[in-house]
């Protein structure tokens, strides 16, 4: 079974979002929204997941990230991406190596 831990990147009064580590290897990014008793996910993971693991952390961000912050919901809607990151773009620049590798 995957060890999957969750590092918290931003939150707001109606979102959070966080990098998936897997054994402390960025293997994914979840997008978080709150809002009118329905949670939104948007769970972008590598190309490398079983859609068991998949579902290992649709299952934990429900138990323990949603529930955790006492709303009261009556919907939770996820849209699954899978591939690879290929760059990241910041006030900065662009980042050519995805992850800060």
């Amino acid at each position: 079974m995957p060890d999957f831990s969750f590092e918290r990147e931003v939150r707001t009064p109606y979102s959070e979002a966080y990098t998936i580590r897997e054994d402390d290897r960025p293997v994914g990014r979840i997008d978080i929204h709150f809002a009118d008793g329905v949670v939104h996910l948007a769970l972008a993971v590598d190309e490398s997941l079983t859609q068991d693991a998949i579902q290992e952390i649709i299952d934990t961000v429900d138990e323990d990230m949603v529930d955790a912050v006492g709303i009261s919901r009556e919907g939770f809607v996820v849209h699954v991406f899978q591939g690879r990151e290929t760059l990241v773009f910041t006030d900065d620049g662009l980042d050519d190596e995805p992850n800060g590798q």
